[in-house]
Formats: C-alpha cells, sequence, structure tokens
C-alpha cells in the first residue's frame, strides 16, 4: 500500500511538472485597436513539416476568431512569426524501498532506534520539450508588438500534439488583443 501511495504521488508530481507553460508580453503603449490583419510565417522551423503546418494553421485560425484578417504580407497590419525549437531534456526518478516510517531513511522520531536503512533505485528518463515562439509586428514599424512563448513536453502521440497545439493557441490568445478585456 505505501509503495503505491509513492508511486501515486511521483506520478501525479511528474504530471505536474510537465504541465504546459505558457507566457505573454505586449508593448503597452502599443494601439492594438488599429490592428485588423495579419500576415503569418515561420521564422525558425523545427524540422518537422507536418507539425509546422498544424501551427501554422492553428494560429491562423485563433487570429481568425480575434477578428482579424488574413492578408498578403503587403497589405497586412502585421506580422506574425513563428519560432520553434525542440531540447531533450532528462529526469531522475528515485524509489526507496524497505526501512521505517520515511522510505529507508528509518526514522521514528526522536533517537534512531529501529534504523533499517533499507535501498533506493535511480532511473533517468529523457523526454523531449517543444517551445513555441508567436513574435507579431507592426508591418510598418516592424517594432515587436506581442511575444506569446508556450513550452510544453512533446509526446509521441500526434493526437497528443495537436491537442497541446489548439491547447497553446487558445491560452497564448485568451486575452487578445491586450485592452480588449475589460478589467473589474
Amino acid at each position: 500500500m505505501r509503495r503505491f501511495a509513492i508511486a501515486t504521488a511521483l506520478t501525479l508530481f511528474s504530471t505536474a511538472a510537465f504541465a504546459q507553460d505558457v507566457k505573454v508580453d505586449f508593448d503597452k503603449n502599443a494601439d492594438f485597436s488599429k490592428y485588423k490583419s495579419f500576415a503569418l510565417k515561420i521564422g525558425t522551423r523545427w524540422n518537422n513539416e507536418i507539425s509546422e503546418s498544424r501551427v501554422e494553421n492553428e494560429f491562423k485560425q485563433t487570429l481568425v476568431e480575434k477578428g482579424w484578417r488574413l492578408e498578403d504580407p503587403d497589405k497586412a497590419d502585421t506580422i506574425v512569426v513563428l519560432h520553434g525549437a525542440t531540447d531533450k531534456q532528462k529526469t531522475l526518478n528515485t524509489f526507496y524501498t524497505g526501512g521505517g516510517a520515511y522510505g529507508g531513511y528509518g526514522w521514528r522520531g526522536v533517537g534512531y532506534g529501529g534504523m533499517g536503512m533499507g535501498s533506493s533505485s535511480t532511473t533517468v528518463s529523457e523526454y523531449m520539450v517543444g517551445t513555441l515562439v508567436a513574435d507579431i509586428f507592426d508591418a510598418k514599424t516592424k517594432s515587436l508588438i506581442f511575444r506569446g512563448i508556450a513550452t510544453d513536453e512533446i509526446s509521441d502521440k500526434a493526437d497528443k500534439n495537436i491537442k497541446k497545439i489548439d491547447k497553446a493557441a487558445t491560452k497564448m490568445f485568451k486575452d487578445f488583443p491586450p485592452g480588449s478585456k475589460k478589467k473589474k
């Protein structure tokens, strides 16, 4: 029972550690009400044409749903540039067996009575993390007016990655354009 509880806790912790992280920043002086159209391109490719196409389509759809029009770059008010990167990460998983009340250490309050050392094993897990950056530039001034960054573990299952792309776009543009959501 105790091992099950430890395994469950570690599973929940590792799941939380891999939750998608989305951050946004924008130029507080930019008047987003004047921007009505965009052109979109991939700036830094991540060497997966299928994924790149999915991301492009998801971000186009999200911005159109926000009321912006997709235009040719020479006619657009803004240029959206997407950058992608992947990185291999490692995590250490240590499991303790035997011993006393606290895993292998046998600590039972004051004193060292009944101390049984038990054993532990540590494994290394590798996983891929993807980072997606969406930069929006004013097409005339070439100034960066918005940046969204999403980081998440990449799955080996395409369906999961599709859902993660949708989730990233939704989170990134939740309150877009900046200033469009009234503060209470």
